[in-house]
């Protein structure tokens, strides 16, 4: 007598090496097949290759990680996520266990969790660091680890004196007695971000995590993304911390201290006091910021607008001498310059096609160089008392800060460079709950700012913003005349490289602004612009190896580029953790800001007309905003003649 299939109902059941039935509706060797696996008694179909901590997850059981990272490679050499698969001898590490066949799990049982336990006392008795004073207290993988799993001793020892010792270099700060060897660090920068500053070094108990020739990070390739940081699951990596100078300057009678906050930051300063992912806080924030004792707080979106301005003309000269003028030196397609860690990662890898990087400085470089000069000539203020802070959602922004370039004010243009999780820690050294918070509007006469600012935050924020005013000051035309709402879908999303199309069907009349510069714009009548947007490094080397060997993309006229994966909103100095679904969330946050603003396009902005109008007189990429606003990424010539 045939055994029929149990789930089914079928004689056509065949006994898996387990001795279970497979069904025959569950054919693994189908495309597509979906094969029932057990967990904890629960049974649950998933389809084939999914892995046990997958699996578990689809049925809200929980299994504790620390090599593994939704955003990262499988690597299961931690094996704190081991379980017990029935007729198997050996715990197996669920995190990188793919499901072929019908099995049966226990996720929880004695061998499991004595085996857990075993594994993260190892891992205690060669970390060394103090709770109390790691900057991953009580957001620490393995501190929370050690909590659920009840440590109150420490079973295999532990060590009582620093064995590497600090390397506080660079920007990116490394303390390897706090590593607990996970490789979240190496796949992050060779796989996520593809630059490769980090390696295992040595074999079993003599491995450790280290650099290149074991050099110190200053010397290293290391483009300052951060995103190392935000996947480490302990504080074996952290971010150079200004928080005590700018309390110090902000304590002193004698400075002018002044903010400006990125479009990111509000998008996720919120989850650092228990709020959810994508739960915007911009106002809230500015008042907290008075209540820190900054004397002005303004709005990083107004230089946003300020750079679609002036790359936004950069882009328009380069293709008029490009397409009119025949000028065979003209690089194109232009690159975006907002990203620090881009400008550093095309100056490592790709030195030879920094011709094609935009000349803009970034909007918070920009910013720095207005308050230095405009502001502090309208207020009589001298500069040379005047902080500047910058609050960043990216590491890298310390970095560009400290570039020796950026000092065209005839200062540091910015003093420091501020990452979200250093405010919302600044925010509770001086006991602000955000969350309370009344809000309050930015100051002037840097308080304007458009949705196209805000959008800068997420991927494909600054082409979209591009497209909008570039679009309306050539054709005269209204953008929604071709996107909804003026929301230009095509360059949105989370994919690591997008391309779109606009052809320009009208021309209008050259705005009095632009004036100066081209003629008219008879000879883009009919042309069809070509863009691309890639975030994460992994994606501008693709971008950028196409365009070397004449792929579709070496049509393109400008390219936007994020060395973050997801952009600013996912930067390294963004509340940890990160993941696509967090985000995504923020992603929400930034785009609903921007269609609640009243005006959505950076030239109508009135503030920055009136700059041009007050200050920089010879208008967008004349010969003071290139002094003030641009650095020597430039095609030749800065005016069409």
């Amino acid at each position: 007598m045939t055994e029929k299939c149990i789930t089914c109902q079928d004689s056509r059941g065949a006994k898996s090496t387990s001795g279970s039935r497979i069904c025959a509706v569950d054919d693994t060797t189908a495309i597509g097949a979906l094969i029932k696996v057990t967990i904890d008694g629960q049974p649950v179909k998933v389809p084939l290759g999914t892995t046990i901590l997958a699996a578990a997850k689809e049925l809200g059981i929980k299994i504790p990680t620390l090599c593994y990272h939704e955003d990262l490679c499988i690597s299961g050499v931690c094996r704190i996520c081991v379980v017990e698969v029935e007729g198997m001898h050996n715990l197996q590490a669920s995190c990188a266990y793919p499901i072929t066949q019908p099995i049966t799990i226990q996720t929880h049982t004695t061998k499991v969790r004595l085996a857990r336990r075993h594994i993260l006392d190892l891992m205690l008795s060669k970390h060394y660091g103090e709770c109390y004073s790691c900057v991953r207290n009580n957001n620490c993988e393995l501190q929370s680890l050690a909590k659920e799993y009840g440590v109150d001793f420490f079973r295999f020892g532990h060590v009582d004196k620093p064995k590497f010792g600090q390397d506080k270099s660079s920007y990116i700060e490394r303390d390897m007695d706090k590593c607990i060897l996970c490789r979240r660090c190496v796949r992050t920068c060779v796989d996520l971000q593809e630059v490769g500053v980090f390696e295992a070094v040595g074999r079993g108990t003599e491995t450790t995590i280290g650099t290149f020739m074991d050099l110190p990070m200053i010397e290293e390739i290391c483009i300052n993304c951060g995103q190392c940081i935000n996947r480490c699951p302990t504080g074996a990596l952290k971010a150079k911390d200004p928080s005590d100078e700018i309390w110090e300057a902000i304590e002193d009678p004698t400075k002018h201290v002044v903010i400006q906050t990125a479009p990111a930051p509000r998008s996720a300063i919120g989850e650092c006091f228990g709020m959810e992912p994508g739960t915007a806080m911009t106002f809230e924030m500015n008042t907290a910021l008075k209540y820190c004792g900054f004397d002005k707080v303004f709005d990083t979106n107004f230089t946003a607008d300020l750079t679609i301005i002036e790359e936004g003309t950069e882009l328009l000269l380069r293709l008029y001498k490009a397409l009119v003028q025949k000028d065979e030196t003209v690089a194109v397609p232009q690159f975006t310059s907002c990203s620090p860690g881009w400008i550093k990662y095309i100056e490592h890898f790709y030195p030879e096609m920094l011709p094609h990087v935009s000349s803009a400085k970034s909007p918070q470089q920009m910013f720095g160089a207005l308050i230095k000069t405009y502001y502090a000539e309208i207020n009589k203020i001298d500069p040379a008392d005047i902080v500047t802070v910058a609050l960043m959602p990216c590491t890298a922004k310390k970095f560009e800060c400290n570039r020796p370039e950026m000092t065209d004010s005839g200062f540091k243009d910015v003093d420091f460079g501020l990452t979200t999780r250093e405010l919302a820690q600044m925010m509770q050294e001086a006991g602000i709950e955000l969350t309370k918070m009344e809000k309050s509007d930015f100051d002037d006469p840097f308080g304007t700012a458009t949705g196209s600012g805000v959008i800068f935050g997420a991927t494909g924020g600054v082409m979209e913003s591009a497209i909008r005013t570039v679009f309306e000051l050539v054709t005269g035309e209204m953008i929604e005349s071709v996107f909804d709402k003026a929301n230009i879908l095509p360059v949105r999303g989370f994919d690591g490289v997008r391309m779109a199309e606009l052809t320009i069907d009208k021309i209008g009349p050259v705005p009095d602004l632009l004036k100066p510069l081209v003629p008219n714009w008879d000879w883009l009548k009919g042309a069809t612009l070509k863009v691309a947007v890639a975030h994460g490094t992994a994606n501008a080397k693709r971008v950028l190896e196409d365009i070397k060997r004449g792929g579709p993309l070496s049509e393109c006229h400008f390219i936007e580029f994020m060395a973050c994966p997801g952009g600013c909103l996912g930067g390294g100095g963004m509340p940890i953790p990160t993941n696509e679904k967090i985000r995504a969330a923020r992603a929400r946050a930034i785009y609903q800001e921007d269609e609640n603003s009243e005006v959505r396009k950076s030239y109508l902005n009135p503030a920055v007309a009136a700059l041009y109008d007050k200050f920089l007189t010879d208008g967008p990429c004349g010969h003071k905003s290139h002094h003030l606003l641009h650095t020597g990424y430039t095609p030749r010539g800065s005016k069409v003649v």
